[in-house]
């Protein structure tokens, strides 16, 4: 037999099987995000714990009603002025937010019946009350103390991250200024708008926005908070005025 008649009986070699693609399922994938949504559910659980009532009434009201709680009150960044704006009812939380805040600093429980918070048609209004000595502005001076400027600043950090507007207000007891009149020399009025302006400029260097204090006003002795006695030390403050979003025009 020739060699080319034995190369054709012969059989050809066995084919090489090429080799599987080893396939892999996807369970590790349905896993993995099962995981990270739990741990995003444990931040938003740890976060929601720690954080105020304000905040934690926002997000409440946000899912009870999407759509028209944000209409009503906006959205934004918080700290940059654009965040939810407070009505009168989120107001008391601010005013539970704001006491517990005051709490942190040392000698607040020395001036504590010194801070009156009233939620009124127009908004929250913090009064500063002065006592003889002087609590929050030196006597007779619009020339803040250690503590009235430590107060304002703590203010200032806690309204910046509010939209809503702020009025300042300075007020008067009925004694006139070292026997000033109200049309000579130095008197209330002068007295009363000069602190008023003197808080207004301490909230701007700690941090409130430009846009955000709407007015100042200097009332001397004509709205006492105690008409039954005129002369009575506590007459004499300065009022923060933060104003609700569904307050009246004034």
């Amino acid at each position: 037999m020739s060699a080319s008649a034995q190369s054709r009986a012969e059989p050809p070699p066995p084919r090489r099987r090429p080799e599987l693609a080893v396939r892999h399922g996807g369970a590790w994938k349905v896993a993995y995000a099962d995981f990270v949504t739990a741990l995003m559910a444990l931040f938003i659980v740890l976060w929601m714990m720690t954080a105020s009532a304000r905040v934690k009434n926002s997000i409440q009201g946000y899912f009870r009603d999407p759509k028209g709680y944000r209409l009503h009150l906006g959205s934004g960044v918080g700290g940059s002025g654009e965040g939810l704006a407070l009505d009168q009812h989120r107001l008391r939380d601010l005013q539970k937010d704001l006491e517990a805040a005051f709490h942190q600093i040392p000698e607040f429980r020395k001036f504590r019946q010194n801070v009156l918070f009233t939620v009124t048609a127009e908004g929250l209004r913090i009064d500063l009350l002065e006592n003889e000595q002087g609590t929050f502005f030196q006597s007779g001076s619009s020339s803040p103390t250690p503590a009235g400027e430590r107060l304002l600043k703590l203010l200032a950090q806690e309204l910046s991250q509010l939209p809503n507007n702020v009025i300042i207000e300075g007020h008067t007891d009925s004694s006139p200024f070292r026997g000033s009149t109200p049309s000579t020399g130095y008197s209330n009025w002068e007295l009363a708008s000069d602190r008023a302006n003197a808080a207004r400029r301490l909230l701007f260097s700690y941090g409130m926005r430009d846009s955000q204090i709407v007015e100042t006003r200097g009332f001397a002795s004509q709205r006492l908070l105690n008409p039954a006695d005129p002369g009575d030390p506590r007459n004499r403050r300065v009022s923060v005025v933060v104003k609700a979003t569904d307050s009246p025009a004034i």
